[in-house]
């Protein structure tokens, strides 16, 4: 739960409550967490079709077969089943947009939020007329967006499924240069549902991507090294009309509570309230940044380091003097300059029942 505080100048600052009937670590409480919907679920009807958009390099090569395992089950209800694999990074989005997808239907993506984020990017990149419902079967590494939601396995999420209860999902639109520094290509339209980030963070990611023989602790190896760089890093930052020229450490820009390897990088965020929120780390010390680091570990008690703030937007602009990388819903995929804005509830997404 957050509340304004008295700093209004860019623009409107806002704090947490501290949960003081937690210990303190790291020098704080834990925060109040939002809740992650701040809106009654709907009951819909079991669907007769499911379009299964399987990323099978997902996670350690898990991908295909929980897909096999969801469609088994999903058959065994009755449901149609259409399959689709993707055969390279990027390729959900373009199976996405070409696939017909009639009222009822539920698009149902085995992978992770990159795998969730290709899909979603290819439907409303489509110009989709009718809001559309997709799911995740978790099956990557990090899987934030089904631990925000509850499911952690594959009969958790058919069984969701099959119940057909959902939720308004926002999605920010994004706007950036395609590719990583060094390799644009353009500029391209990306759809996210879970997270970007400047700065750090994406140094760390690059580092990960290095290392992914190590599973999830690769996360924490790439933002020890990306610490140990300290790389100076300015930017233009605007929030709804509103910009600041400074040096900063990381931007977190989230619509989900969690990201990689689940940390609670954002414990104000909702995922239908209309708005995105925002961490900003600003220039910091090695010092600073492993502390706040620690304290981000520990339930999301980075909230109260005094270098970092948070705000909440509709939309938002990154300038840098150079091209600079992008993570979207964990994946390096562009550079700077980015604008992105809020499209309330552009989606749906299958939750649990319970």
């Amino acid at each position: 739960m957050t509340m304004p505080s008295n700093d209004v100048d860019f623009p409107e600052t806002l704090s947490f409550q501290a949960d003081e009937g937690t210990r303190r670590k790291k020098g704080a409480h834990r925060p109040h967490f939002a809740t992650v919907f701040t809106k009654k679920a709907t009951k819909g009807k079991t669907p007769k079709r499911v379009h299964l958009l399987v990323n099978p390099f997902a996670g350690k090569q898990k991908g295909r077969v929980r897909a096999g395992e969801a469609r088994e089950l999903l058959e065994q209800a009755g449901v149609e089943v259409v399959v689709a694999y993707s055969a390279y990074s990027g390729h959900l989005t373009s199976i996405a947009a070409d696939i017909e997808v009639k009222p009822g239907d539920v698009i149902a993506v085995v992978g992770g939020d990159g795998s969730l984020s290709e899909a979603i990017t290819g439907r409303l990149g489509k110009g989709a007329k009718e809001k559309e419902t997709f799911a995740i079967i978790p099956a990557g590494t990090g899987n934030s967006q089904a631990h925000d939601l509850g499911i952690g396995s594959v009969s958790e999420a058919v069984k969701a499924i099959l119940d057909s209860k959902h939720q308004g999902l926002d999605i920010a639109e994004v706007n950036l240069v395609k590719g990583l520094p060094g390799s644009e290509d353009g500029t391209m339209t990306h759809y996210s549902h879970n997270l970007v980030t400047w700065g750090l963070g994406v140094d760390s990611t690059i580092q990960a991507e290095k290392m992914r023989w190590m599973g999830p602790a690769r996360y924490d190896i790439g933002i020890l090294l990306a610490i140990a760089a300290n790389k100076r890093r300015t930017a233009t930052l605007t929030l709804d009309g509103q910009s600041i020229t400074n040096d900063f450490t990381l931007f977190l820009v989230q619509n989900s509570q969690t990201g990689g390897s689940k940390l609670p990088l954002a414990p104000g965020a909702s995922l239908d309230d209309g708005w995105m929120d925002i961490g900003i780390l600003k220039k910091m010390t090695r010092r600073d940044v492993l502390k706040a680091f620690g304290m981000l570990k520990k339930e999301g008690r980075h909230v109260f380091h005094p270098r970092v703030d948070y705000h909440r937007f509709k939309s938002l602009g990154i300038e840098t003097s150079t091209p600079t990388a992008i993570n979207i819903d964990g994946e390096n995929i562009g550079s700077t300059p980015l604008s992105m804005k809020v499209l309330s509830q552009a989606v749906r997404i299958i939750v649990p029942s319970e």
